[in-house]
Parts: structure tokens; C-alpha cells; sequence
């Protein structure tokens, strides 16, 4: 056993302060109180800028209902459950001040009920939140052996924090898409908890293209066995634009696999993107097969991109576990093959861009949204 001596144990010099050794130990709470306020220093906020949202993360918050607008399909139904119901709290808890925020002012939260196993498509708009500081609350149920891809999109002006619970069923293949393209000074907090049971898929992707600050924390327990998590990103950071993803997988059964990508281009003065990816392979996650990488694609200078992969692992009998992480330029040798054919200097960096975002898009499995988020890049570009 490590003594008091060992491993960072001591208490440290500032006072009685013992660092978490494990990202599963974390403190949690649902109680804003029990969070201290925020400062910018903490692990969780180093990286953000704190003081543009900080009526999120201490303020008093709206937690009346959403308005929102939803596409409709046999299999998926929407209502509002108040926040004593028991669906509400089964896939984690906060671990930050704007999470628990959120947690302690919603009064209903939206529930989206996924049942069938034919494929359906739903779209859940949420517009018009205006810049009152706003909490909000959804949980997504797949039914066991369902299936179905759920778009959560965000338009228009906010100052929103929320938390989004996703509950996959046994043998259940879910896609839950986070998509946010909020006006130019909109803000932003999200944290997602996901919980996948037995032979369970889900396939979670977060699209960040508008807002001055977006930050998408997706958290997955592979709660049993043959768990699945394919968690995928994409965003298109402009000036001062600040785009965050704390991504956090938790391998918690055995033969459960993982695999994270996150791609993100960045153009413009204090253009911003933050990637933080942690995955834990817990003692009882034998077979485990995950790997996480983060790709960074800077096109003008004044950006900053932060990329932090991280990995713990506390079994030996596991089948496979890596991660990666790069920020780069363009391919100078891809431009001068485009350009040797033909194709103007604009021209062909609009194509490598393209190429590179594309990986991601091109895996969401709806046609129509996979064009209009293409068209979308597209004029992100033109902007370069």
C-alpha cells in the first residue's frame, strides 16, 4: 500500500489540498452550493474563458420549458416530466459548477423516448432563448433493440447551460447528433452523460459551428458488457470564436470498445478550440478495445489550439488502448498537387479542408443533414 509519502498524497503546501488521482474521483454533486465559485483556476476551467459566461456558472438561472420545434416519426415521442421523476438522474452526476447549475434550477425536463427497430430520423430545434441566462434539462431513452438518430440543434440567440442524459438499452443502436449553431454571441454549457447497457451502440456526434462560446462535455459509462461508443466531433473555430470539448470515457465491463474523433479547423485572430479526451479503463474492463485521438487543422496565424489526450488504464488484460493528438498546417504537398492540376490556390485549400472535416460528417448516417452540414463548411470556408 502507498504511503503518505508516495504518489502525490502529501498534503500540499497551500493547505490540505490531495489531488484526484483517478478522473473517476472526481467530486459530484447536483447542488450548485456544493460547488466553490468558479475562478478559472480549477482543472475543469483552466482552459475556458470564465468570464464571459460567468451568470452560468453562479447566477440565477430560467429553468422554464425550452421553446422548441421537433420533426416527427413513428417511434420517438416527446413529452415533459417534472424533476423529481426517477428517469431523471440514472447516467451520472455534475462535475463542475455550470453542470450543477443547470441541474439545481431546471423545473421539467424534456424526455425523448426512442422505441422500434426501424431506422427514424428526429430533429429537436431550439431557437428564440434570447439572452436571459436559461437551464435545461433532456434525457434521451432508447428502448432495448431500438434504434434511431437524435438531433438536438441549437439556433438563434442564447446564454444556455444544460444537461443532456442519454440512456441506451440492452441491444439498443442509438445516434444522438449535438448540433450547435447559435448566433455569433450566444453562449452555450452542455454536459452529457451517457449510459450503455449490454450490447448496446451509441454513436454520439457534436457539431460545433456558431456561438462566441460552446463548450459540449460528453461523459460515457460502458456501464455492461459489449458496450459500444463511437463519440466523434467536428468544429469550425472563427475570430474569437471559442469552441471547447471535454470528452470523458469510462470503460466499466468487459469486451466494451470505445473509439473518439475529433476534428476541428481553426482560422482568424483568437480563433479558439479546446480538446481534452480522457479515457479510464477500470479493473473489471478485460477486452477492452478503445482509442481516442484529436486532429487540429490551423488555417491562418492569431489561433490557439489546446489538445490534451489522457488514458488510464488499471487492467493488463485488455485488447487494444491508444490515443493520439496533432495540430498542423496545410499539407504543402497536397496544395501543390491540387494546384499542378489545375485548380486555383483557394480553390484547392477549400478541397483539403473539406476532405479533412468531411471523415466526420460523412459518418452521422442522414443524407440530408450530412449535404446541409457540408454546405454549411462550405461557407465557413468562404470566410477564410
Amino acid at each position: 500500500m502507498p504511503t503518505a509519502e508516495q504518489h502525490g498524497f502529501r498534503p500540499h503546501s497551500d493547505g490540505a489540498f490531495v489531488p484526484v488521482q483517478t478522473r473517476s474521483e472526481r467530486f459530484r454533486s447536483v447542488h450548485v452550493e456544493d460547488f466553490a465559485p468558479v475562478t478559472g483556476r480549477e482543472h475543469e476551467w483552466k482552459l475556458s474563458p470564465v468570464a464571459a459566461f460567468a451568470d452560468l456558472t453562479g447566477g440565477e438561472l430560467d429553468g422554464s420549458r425550452l421553446p422548441l420545434e421537433s420533426t416527427d416519426a413513428a417511434g420517438v415521442a416527446l413529452s415533459w416530466i417534472p424533476r423529481d421523476d426517477a428517469r431523471i438522474g440514472r447516467t451520472g452526476t455534475p462535475e463542475e459548477r455550470a453542470s450543477a447549475n443547470a441541474w439545481s434550477s431546471f423545473g421539467e425536463a424534456l424526455l425523448i423516448e426512442v422505441s422500434g427497430e426501424d431506422e427514424k430520423v428526429v430533429t429537436v430545434t431550439r431557437s428564440g432563448l434570447g439572452s436571459t441566462p436559461r437551464a435545461a434539462h433532456t434525457v434521451i431513452e432508447a428502448a432495448p433493440n431500438s434504434r434511431g438518430l437524435i438531433v438536438l440543434r441549437g439556433t438563434g440567440d442564447a446564454r444556455l447551460t444544460e444537461n443532456v442524459e442519454i440512456v441506451v438499452g440492452e441491444g439498443a443502436n442509438l445516434t444522438v447528433v449535438a448540433l450547435q449553431e447559435w448566433s455569433d454571441d450566444s453562449v452555450h454549457l452542455a454536459s452529457h452523460f451517457a449510459r450503455i447497457a449490454r450490447d448496446a451502440k451509441l454513436k454520439h456526434i457534436v457539431v460545433s459551428l456558431g456561438g462566441r462560446v460552446v463548450r459540449v462535455n460528453p461523459s460515457t459509462h460502458l456501464a455492461e458488457q459489449g458496450g459500444d461508443i463511437e463519440a466523434l466531433g467536428l468544429y469550425f473555430s472563427d475570430a474569437g470564436q471559442h469552441l471547447e470539448q471535454q470528452v470523458y470515457v469510462h470503460h466499466d465491463a468487459p469486451h466494451t470498445r470505445s473509439r473518439v474523433t475529433y476534428k476541428g479547423a481553426l482560422q482568424g485572430q483568437g480563433a479558439r478550440s479546446v480538446w481534452i479526451g480522457d479515457v479510464l479503463i477500470g479493473n473489471a474492463a478485460v477486452g477492452t478495445d478503445s482509442y481516442e485521438q484529436n486532429r487540429n487543422l490551423v488555417l491562418t496565424d492569431g489561433t490557439r489550439a489546446d489538445s490534451v489526450p489522457n488514458l488510464e488504464i488499471e487492467t493488463g488484460d485488455i485488447e487494444g488502448a491508444g490515443h493520439a493528438s496533432a495540430t498542423g498546417r496545410f499539407d504543402d504537398e497536397q496544395l501543390f498537387y491540387l494546384m499542378a492540376r489545375g485548380i486555383s490556390e483557394d480553390e484547392a485549400r477549400r478541397l483539403v479542408v473539406r476532405g479533412f472535416l468531411a471523415e466526420v460528417v460523412q459518418q452521422i448516417g442522414d443524407a440530408a443533414l450530412e449535404e446541409r452540414l457540408i454546405a454549411a463548411l462550405e461557407a465557413e470556408l468562404q470566410g477564410s
